[in-house]
């Protein structure tokens, strides 16, 4: 009877944590089209890591795809910033067309810190007529002994500053 109570006890927990959730498409559900858009994207070019929060070096790939099945984009901003917000890094001196269906990567190498564990990315892209938004994400990944970790961060449109 005990487990029982525990399982119901656990359910109603999932669903009340899942239920608070904002929702997100769905297979089958249209995204809207698109012009262009500004996407920032967190990265962490390390995390912390025990009672005294050690650095763990990651490596961090920003993955552009274009999703749209028929129609190019042209990626017009791709910059990389250190957690206090300062540029690192520039990856464009000018636009770069990226086809349908294609996808490209940069990445910022595992023992490069100067991003830090707020490291972002902001990429800015148009397109000439309108169409489904890119998938950008961010991988890191890390090992050190016989430890490793991995996981993703999805980007996220903004206003860009008039």
């Amino acid at each position: 009877m005990k487990r029982k109570g525990s399982l119901l006890l656990l359910l109603a927990m999932l669903t009340l944590a899942t239920g608070s959730q904002p929702q997100k498409a769905r297979a089958g559900e249209c995204p809207s089209l698109r012009e262009g858009q500004t996407v920032y994207v967190p990265a962490y070019s390390h995390i912390y890591f025990g009672n005294r929060e050690r650095p763990f070096l990651l490596t961090v790939t920003l993955s552009i795809r274009n999703v749209d099945p028929v129609q190019p984009l042209s990626l017009t901003r791709i910059d990389y910033y250190a957690t206090e917000g300062k540029l690192i890094r520039k990856y464009l001196d000018r636009p770069l067309t990226l086809g349908p269906l294609a996808s490209i990567r940069y990445v910022v190498p595992q023992k490069d810190e100067a991003g830090g564990s707020g490291a972002n990315f902001m990429v800015e892209w148009r397109a000439e007529k309108a169409v489904n938004p890119p998938l950008i994400e961010s991988v890191m990944i890390g090992a050190e002994s016989q430890q490793g970790i991995s996981f993703t961060s999805r980007g996220q449109e903004i206003v860009p500053p008039p």
